[in-house]
């Protein structure tokens, strides 16, 4: 029998990351399981003699860009909780894959739940895509959403 007691789903922030949601809020109903969500923000590695502690705008942007993905988190969290899902929300800032892989190794996830597309948009099938590495490496299986055909003919 397959369990789904901890389902994973990265967010950006866009519309095209959320349509993850639906079917994820659906496997969790089904199977009794919890939500991870999880917002990985993108953040450039510290150029050649700078350091994140040591620049204080840069920290301060860093602190102000983790404040802003929580409270989206927290509203995305308090939505599911409305549909009587169990929701945790996670926030990283290294690589967006690494930290989707990481996650899901070190929560034991059962089920990575994502879009194809993200803020990147149809990029699945360039170099480094985030879904592809993902797919690629994850410890549990990936369930990869679709965006809908009309935005496929659009792109």
């Amino acid at each position: 029998m397959v369990t789904l007691h901890r389902i994973l789903v990265p967010l950006d922030g866009s519309e095209l990351s959320e349509r993850a949601l639906p079917l994820a809020v659906a496997l969790a109903q089904k199977f009794g399981g919890e939500v991870t969500l999880l917002r990985v923000l993108d953040v450039p590695p510290p150029g050649l003699g700078m350091r994140y502690p040591e620049n204080h705008w840069m920290r301060e942007a860093l602190q102000y860009s983790h404040r802003e993905a929580q409270e989206y988190l927290e509203a995305r969290r308090a939505e599911l909780a409305g549909q009587g899902v169990r929701t945790r929300v996670l926030v990283r800032d290294e690589s967006p894959a690494e930290d989707i892989l990481l996650v899901a190794a070190d929560e034991k996830i059962d089920l990575i739940v994502m879009s194809s597309h993200g803020m990147g948009g149809p990029s699945l099938w360039t170099a480094g895509s985030v879904a592809h590495k993902v797919m690629l490496h994850s410890p549990c299986p990936v369930l990869l959403v679709r965006q809908s055909p009309e935005q496929t003919q659009g792109s």
